[in-house]
């Protein structure tokens, strides 16, 4: 009986050893390629993304980079200087002609444009709620009907000053429009607000307006408060009619009101000072200007500044001009009539 014996058993356990040894080298050189693909691509990607918003932060700043300016956009430009500069120079030379009175005056149809020279226009302010005390004037100091038209022939014009309602059209304005045609002695101020807290503007509105309407010396603005000696005040003009820069008043320096409840309260008191007291100025009761300072306030209408109370306000706009301050007794109106060209009412 034949025994073979196996004599390759430990060179097959050598081979089969070494497939072992290579599948995990094999294993491992392919994950690292794995890992090294997926790094190379994150790369990759991470530069594109990058290049990407590079492109978008350069489209950007290109965008908003000056233009580069062509000839002709040039001369668009130096075109809209010179036109800004012409319009500049147009506004000075129109200011300086009103001023010197070059332009022609915005004359209502109602009222004289025959070039007629006044001595004055006296404007008595009143309210929507004043017809009685209108009537009252009417039939006491103020000429009314043909007396009215021979005063004017004299050179005093005499209107009662008076805003528009609010709410434009309704029964106050009818009212005033009805009574104006039967006794033809107001001055409506179209662009005003009649209103009590207005009366600041209303000053400013009524010189503007009456010196565009009447070629006049002098311009008074009055209260409906009062009664007027005409021929006292006539007299006084008179007097001073060579003064081409007069502001003529009952002229007083009073304290400024800082407490809110009171009636005279002003709201920008603290402009006044330590002292808190008012500039010198003409009481609002009676005041008066000369064509050249109420020609002021018509050019310079829509830059003046308004303060509480109207007297204060005219007063503001006098101090920073060449104007002369007359300061006359007989315009402070009080309830003695002696040698007064005005009394209370």
């Amino acid at each position: 009986m034949e025994i073979s014996i196996p004599l390759s058993t430990k060179p097959e356990r050598r081979w089969r050893s070494k497939p072992l040894q290579t599948s995990k080298t094999s294993l491992f050189l392919t994950f690292f390629s794995c890992f090294a693909w997926l790094y190379v691509a994150g790369r990759l990607w991470q530069d594109a993304e990058n290049r990407t918003l590079l492109s978008n932060l350069l489209q950007r700043n290109v965008a908003q980079r000056p233009k580069l300016l062509t000839v002709e956009d040039k001369l668009v430009v130096l075109g809209c200087k010179d036109l800004e500069r012409r319009v500049v120079e147009a506004e000075m030379e129109l200011t300086l002609a009103k001023s010197q009175g070059y332009l022609k005056s915005r004359l209502s149809l109602n009222e004289s444009s025959s070039g007629k020279k006044f001595l004055a226009v006296i404007g008595v302010y009143t309210g929507f709620g004043s017809h009685l005390k209108r009537k009252l004037f009417r039939g006491s100091w103020m000429p009314r009907g043909d007396a009215l038209k021979k005063l004017e022939e004299r050179g005093v014009v005499i209107r009662f000053v008076i805003g528009r309602s609010a709410n434009r059209g309704d029964s106050l304005d009818r009212n005033i429009n009805g009574e104006n045609r039967s006794t033809k002695d107001f001055l409506i101020l179209e662009g005003h607000e009649e209103a009590q807290e207005e009366l600041p503007k209303k000053v400013k509105s009524f010189f503007s307006t009456a010196v565009q309407t009447w070629d006049a010396e002098f311009y008074v603005k009055a209260d409906n408060n009062i009664n007027l000696d005409l021929e006292g005040l006539i007299e006084l003009l008179e007097h001073r009619r060579s003064q081409a820069s007069a502001y003529i008043g009952c002229m007083k320096s009073g304290e400024v009101v800082t407490e809110e409840e009171s009636p005279w309260y002003e709201p920008e008191w603290w402009k006044f000072g330590d002292e808190k007291s008012y500039f010198r100025h003409a009481a609002g009761s009676l005041l008066i200007l000369s064509k050249k300072l109420a020609r002021y306030i018509d050019i310079n209408s829509a830059s003046l500044k308004t303060y509480a109370h109207d007297d204060t306000s005219v007063g503001s706009w006098m101090m920073g001009l060449q104007a002369t301050y007359i300061d006359d007794n007989r315009l402070c109106c009080s309830s003695i009539k002696q040698d007064k060209v005005c009394s209370l009412a």
